[in-house]
């Protein structure tokens, strides 16, 4: 089935932001809108729509379809140590300085962001595990994401061989063990993360409830701010940074470096890497 090409979803989409609101209570108006309308081309082929008019009537009596568009914005692509160059400047410079500042006091705090599958968290913890060893201090990895399916895998922790191809056998040894043709996380690693729901753009919290407080000495947002409009990037930086601790980093996708670079809470650690610093500055 051919997708329809976006360029001709023509005319504007607030029909179909305030039905989704109003009828069926789901929040599309955060969304990039050349984003928003790659996915009602590829529903209009679903439904055998021809137009954006006829679709804005199909949708009001139609809670399916709602769900179905509304679930079609979820991004839930992940891989493990995504983003090599991040990873290398974590791994190398970020979390030895973070490991020696803690050794006297307090953990190490970290926010996995849109989580997605959850191969970001772990992968972060593999790395700050490997790094800290049987010494303080302790570690926690907060990961969240949209209530949903994305969630309940993340948690349950098994993936196929072929998602692990960018693990490193000692991680493999180390923190997976067979289950079938597949391979489950660890209890080790499991020990240290958290999974949890949590909307980003949700205005009555700073951080996730499930860590309590923030001062999060690193937080990752990867490959998922570009999905957004303008406007709700600049609230959820402007979250980030609060809820960073003093001098703490952040981790964002190659492909937003330029969005981030441009937020006055943050600068550029190590170029041309997507990972910043901090600033004193207040957003």
């Amino acid at each position: 089935m051919q997708t329809k090409d976006p360029s001709e979803i023509v005319g504007p989409l607030d029909d179909i932001i305030q039905a989704m609101a109003g009828l069926h209570g789901l929040d599309v108006s955060r969304y990039d809108e050349t984003f928003l309308r790659k996915a009602i081309a590829k529903r209009l082929v679903v439904t055998g729509m021809e137009t954006l008019a006829a679709y804005c009537e199909h949708l009001p009596g139609s809670r399916a379809e709602a769900e179905a568009i509304f679930g079609s914005l979820r991004v839930n692509h992940s891989e493990f140590f995504r983003n090599p160059l991040s990873f290398a400047v974590l791994e190398q410079l970020v979390f030895p300085g973070l490991v020696e500042a803690k050794k006297k006091s307090g953990d190490i705090r970290i926010w996995s962001a849109g989580c997605a599958g959850g191969q970001e968290a772990w992968s972060v913890a593999m790395l700050l595990d490997e790094i800290i060893g049987a010494n303080p201090p302790a570690y926690r990895v907060f990961a969240t994401d949209l209530d949903g399916p994305d969630i309940s895998f993340a948690q349950a922790g098994v993936y196929s061989a072929e998602a692990l191809g960018n693990v490193r056998l000692q991680h493999m040894n180390k923190y997976l063990c067979r289950q079938g043709d597949s391979f489950a996380i660890a209890p080790l690693l499991r020990a240290h993360v958290d999974f949890s729901a949590y909307d980003l753009l949700d205005g009555s919290s700073s951080s996730p409830p499930a860590s309590i407080y923030g001062g999060f000495d690193l937080i990752l947002c990867c490959n998922l701010l570009f999905y957004y409009r303008p406007e709700a990037r600049k609230r959820i930086l402007d979250k980030f940074s609060r809820a960073l601790a003093p001098g703490g980093y952040f981790v964002t996708g190659e492909v937003e470096r330029t969005t981030v670079s441009g937020h006055r809470g943050f600068r550029a650690l190590l170029p041309p890497a997507a990972v910043f610093r901090k600033t004193n500055v207040s957003p």
